[in-house]
């Protein structure tokens, strides 16, 4: 490929190439191929970093805000409760430590996967300065941990402690929230705040209970096996033959570091990564000290614009996610008409693409292999990665890529993994299969909750999901969801959408607590808010449907119920003036909510 416009020919022949690795991995059960990891045959579930248990006296008490979930999400929402005057709050936790998802994945390489200015939240705030552009899991969730204790949240957080259930109850107005450790506390609203990344899944692989050695689920690292840390050291594995099954975010950062410290390393791959360089750097305490203040929002609003195709006049962030977007949003707009922009964004996606595989082959030095590890997508079909060595591992003597070209594994057996009837015996499997990022939030968060009447919200939402802003639901009393995917703007990086509905919800809060109001949200504004997001959807799910499957298009099944095609398609700053706009006006709120007081 070069500068120049890309034949019409290759254009076609790549298009079909892309359709053809699609076809190859769509499967008729979807999300179904995935079983949840509640019924263990697997190593450890819980909480493998959790040290001794907390003993405490149950909390029998009354507040006026449950938070659940202690990860950036909480926090952002305890942060803004405090902010509006709101600090009579609960906390409740089920690990042993604030930080959700940088609490419990600590696997070897894990970090930050957007540039680190932008996404730790409240660093401004703190004068917490990141050691380089993107911030190892360690540091991480030092910031969350620094969080809560300048804001005083450790005190009101109950740390290894899973909510059982929230049953509204309408004589007291008031959620009656009960957990496993015996406590019962009654509060006047709830924040379900346990994020996206916190129900790991697995892959349902035919077998996997017979499996006789070892195993583990990346975000549940087991170290006392491996040895070593999140900075590699993994002496345990050096006599050690080890799949790792998948290749998605958490698996390419990890690789590297098994490849360096197993003996034999399989790589199980069902679709290849896209993964550029990460092009990091250490932080210049100058330029971060010279930043004038509200820089953060800035910088975060420059990086969404990128990600948005918003042309910016300023490039922030400077790094593969901005550059990447740029050119295809200039090559968008020299067109003048959307179907002649699409077409050129197209082609520019193409390049991209085009690039990635040249350097895969450039890299890998067996020519299958390299050709295994192209991946023929275009580049938004994934989450893009920037990882470093991850091509240069499947250099090393002792790595062998297993390329399913998108079936998977037969089965597991007693001994090791079976692909095409080749049995490969292993002493240890790491699954790297991801989390259930689209769940309702009362799934990822372990429990039912209760509204109105005793409806639980998985029965509410049985024929489809219905909200306010993807926030409010009906039957649901003062109950507010932070930071769900569907029905609601999305940005790249979810913090920055995480604090913006976090301060919404706030000052939805602090507003109910001075005028003693409880709200639950009309049925009619659910309706209204199901034919705005109806009006903003794509129009045209060609770009989805033709993706190869994951995540982002639900699996490649029900398209509608894809990610992209459920959110709020006007964008996030359009999202986040609808909410702006909402909670400064009277007239909307009584017009889309219930208003009552509790005798």
């Amino acid at each position: 490929m070069t500068d120049t416009q890309t034949p019409a020919l290759k254009l076609e022949a790549l298009h079909d190439k892309y359709l053809a690795e699609r076809d190859k991995r769509l499967r008729s059960d979807g999300t179904a191929q995935y079983v949840a990891m509640d019924n263990p045959f697997i190593g450890v579930i819980d909480d493998p970093y959790a040290g001794a248990r907390i003993e405490r006296a149950p909390v029998n008490e009354d507040v006026d805000v449950v938070v659940v979930g202690g990860g950036f999400s909480g926090l952002l929402s305890a942060a803004s409760l405090a902010k509006e005057g709101v600090t009579d709050i609960r906390m409740i936790e089920k690990g042993s430590d604030v930080g959700g998802t940088w609490y419990w994945n600590r696997y070897p390489g894990c970090r930050c996967d957007v540039d680190s200015y932008t996404y730790l939240p409240l660093i401004e705030d703190h004068g917490a300065m990141p050691t380089e552009n993107f911030a190892r899991a360690p540091e991480i969730l030092d910031h969350a941990r620094r969080i809560a204790e300048r804001t005083g949240l450790y005190d009101k957080t109950l740390l290894q402690t899973g909510v059982c259930g929230a049953d509204w109850d309408a004589a007291t107005g008031r959620w009656i929230v009960t957990t496993d450790r015996g406590d019962t506390i009654r509060a006047r609203f709830v924040c379900m705040a346990s994020g996206i990344l916190s129900r790991p899944k697995l892959p349902g692989i035919p077998g996997a209970r017979d499996f006789k050695g070892h195993s583990f689920h990346t975000s549940r690292w087991d170290y006392d096996y491996t040895k070593g840390d999140s900075t590699g050291g993994l002496t345990g594995l050096k006599d050690k033959r080890v799949v790792i099954i998948g290749t998605g975010a958490s698996a390419v950062q990890a690789i590297p570091y098994l490849g360096e410290w197993c003996q034999n390393l399989l790589v199980v791959q069902r679709t290849p990564a896209a993964v550029d360089d990460r092009e990091n750097a250490p932080t210049n305490p100058d330029w971060y000290n010279s930043q004038e203040p509200g820089w953060w929002e800035r910088r975060a609003l420059n990086f969404e614009g990128f990600v948005n195709s918003i042309p910016q006049e300023q490039d922030l962030i400077q790094n593969g996610w901005t550059r990447n977007w740029s050119k295809m949003t200039e090559a968008m707009y020299k067109g003048r008409t959307p179907e002649e922009m699409a077409q050129l964004r197209q082609e520019a996606d193409f390049e991209k693409m085009e690039a990635m595989r040249a350097r895969i082959a450039n890299i890998v030095k067996d020519p299958a292999t390299a050709e295994a590890l192209k991946p023929y997508f275009n580049w938004m079909c994934k989450r893009p990665l920037f990882v470093d060595n991850y091509f240069e591992t499947f250099n090393r003597p002792n790595v062998t890529l297993i390329d399913t070209k998108g079936r998977g594994l037969d089965r597991i057996t007693e001994k090791g993994i079976v692909f095409e009837g080749v049995e490969y015996e292993v002493d240890c499997i790491i699954y790297a299969s991801g989390f259930e990022v689209a769940s309702p939030p009362d799934r990822t968060a372990g429990f039912d909750m209760r509204g109105v009447g005793g409806t639980s919200l998985s029965e509410y939402w049985a024929n489809g999901r219905k909200s306010l802003h993807g926030m409010l639901v009906h039957t649901f009393p003062n109950m507010g969801i932070i930071s769900g995917l569907k029905q609601a703007g999305i940005t790249w990086s979810i913090t920055f959408m995480n604090r913006r509905q976090a301060e919404h919800f706030a000052a939805l809060v602090r507003r109910c607590l001075e005028t003693g109001n409880n709200f639950d949200v009309k049925p009619e504004a659910e309706e209204a808010w199901l034919e705005v997001l109806a009006d903003k959807a794509m129009k045209d799910d060609t770009f989805l449907r033709e993706c190869t499957p994951g995540y982002y298009n639900n699996e490649g099944k029900d398209q509608r119920d894809s990610i992209w095609l459920s959110n709020y398609g006007g964008g996030p700053f359009e999202y986040m003036d609808v909410l702006r706009d909402w909670i400064g006006s009277n007239e909307a709120i009584e017009r889309d909510l219930a208003l009552t007081t509790t005798q």
